[in-house]
């Protein structure tokens, strides 16, 4: 009884307090603040803290403290395994935190932590700057940087976690906290992949790169040619500049569309160059020009609300055996709701980067990443072993490592083989130092040691 008065005090105290808004079960508003962006996640916070600023931040992790809370965080709530929210958790929200700061002088932004790729590319993009942060616009910032992830720009820029200069946090003791190579540079590394374990990200700070034009080609095939694009695909990455990107991807509308989006750092004069082999093959359709580059990252946003399922697989080389079965996959994709089966490279600026950084897929070739969407629960069960099946099916090609951000609750095999297994020791200690009670859980979770 006395537990309950000590929780029902502590609540009312942090609706006091906060200038945001809070949520608790039977709250008007809060089954719309719960709600994430993949539909199977049907979870029930115990108390959910829309923070307006930093110090909303503080208040809430030490209200979650105070009743042996964990705590989930949210900034995009794009998270497959849907980590934005826990049973019985303190949500930390950040959505409201979303302001973006460009300093064009220092070629560098401030990035709050509630701020997604949409956001960010809206303020960088008037300045003919960008960071590589994202393939889809309703991505967190926070959460994508840190997990290490990649986007359409890797191969000219390197992936977003290369460009991070610092880290503003509130730790699992409700204090504020800065990492960057100078100040607790241990915890800095360890933010290069390590994601939401050692605190809330409440601002990133980034490096932008001048990019004045973007240009991008998007053509449509027949799927029966989908063997055929996919090494014309490989020979226009092999010989092109870094600034060429793109996928392949196979599109569930009725019936499976093969398309290639040709991304390039660059005019359309260029592209064209680039593109030719592909344009020259026969082809349904094409759009081919210049774009501003937040408008290409909206292309292909997936819609949020629906059931989603999706993992990845980082490939050592594409030999002819494994473009077959990458194209065998398509077969049995959730359809029509929005699945996409997408073969993307990497090389060019990525495996160049700094190598100390627990970010092991940076020397893959190629990355497959099967992402299901549907609306029906019964197709909950074959829609996760098409997901299954396509990562079996180039098996024989893997590196071992993987990109954490595209992929859910898989183990903590799959934790060490995205955050590569000899770094293992070192981010554990890590974690103990900033988390030695294990807070912060909902994430590619890292043991205290």
């Amino acid at each position: 009884m006395a537990g309950l008065s000590k929780a029902h005090t502590a609540l009312a105290v942090l609706r006091e307090d906060l200038v945001g808004d809070v949520f608790a079960p039977g709250d008007p508003g809060y089954d719309e603040a719960r709600a994430v962006f993949n539909g199977m996640i049907d979870r029930y916070p115990a108390v959910i803290a829309q923070c307006a600023g930093d110090a909303d931040v503080v208040r809430a992790v030490r209200f979650g403290r105070e009743l042996d809370l964990k705590v989930a965080v949210r900034g995009g709530g794009r998270s497959v395994a849907g980590w934005a929210v826990g049973d019985g958790a303190l949500v930390v929200d950040l959505r409201r935190m979303h302001e973006v700061t460009v300093d064009p002088a220092a070629e560098a932004v401030r990035v709050q932590g509630g701020a997604t790729v949409g956001h960010l590319d809206r303020a960088t993009q008037p300045y003919g700057l960008a960071t590589g942060a994202g393939r889809d616009s309703g991505t967190g910032v926070g959460g994508f940087v840190l997990g290490g992830g990649s986007g359409w720009l890797d191969r000219a820029f390197g992936p977003a976690v290369d460009d991070l200069i610092g880290v503003e946090l509130v730790t699992a003791d409700g204090e504020r906290a800065h990492a960057d190579a100078d100040e607790n540079p241990e915890l800095f590394w360890a933010l290069h992949g390590g994601g939401g374990n050692f605190g809330v990200a409440t601002a990133l700070t980034l490096a932008l790169h001048e990019l004045p034009v973007f240009s991008a080609a998007l053509l449509r095939y027949p799927p029966s040619s989908g063997p055929d694009v996919v090494r014309t695909f490989r020979e226009v990455i092999r010989t092109g500049p870094d600034e060429a990107g793109g996928a392949v991807l196979y599109l569930a509308a009725g019936e499976p569309v093969c398309a290639v989006l040709v991304t390039y750092a660059g005019g359309e004069e260029g592209l064209r160059r680039v593109a030719g082999p592909l344009l020259a093959l026969p082809h349904a359709a094409e759009v081919v020009g210049e774009v501003p580059y937040g408008e290409l990252r909206c292309l292909l946003d997936a819609p949020s609300g629906l059931r989603n399922h999706g993992s990845a697989e980082c490939l050592a080389a594409l030999p002819d055996e494994a473009v077959d079965a990458w194209c065998r996959g398509a077969d049995g994709m959730p359809a029509p709701t929005g699945s996409r089966h997408v073969l993307f490279p990497l090389g060019g600026a990525v495996a160049p980067g700094p190598a100390a950084y627990p970010v092991p897929y940076r020397n893959a070739a190629w990355v497959v990443h099967p992402f299901g969407i549907w609306a029906d629960p019964a197709d909950d069960a074959r829609a996760i072993a098409w997901v299954r099946d396509v990562r079996a099916g180039v098996r024989p090609w893997r590196t071992g490592a993987v990109p954490l951000n595209l992929v859910g609750d898989e183990g903590p095999e799959r934790v060490r083989a995205g955050l590569g297994a000899e770094n293992a020791l070192r981010l554990g200690k890590v974690k103990r130092r900033w988390d030695r009670d294990n807070v912060f859980r909902f994430n590619h979770n890292i043991t205290p040691l």
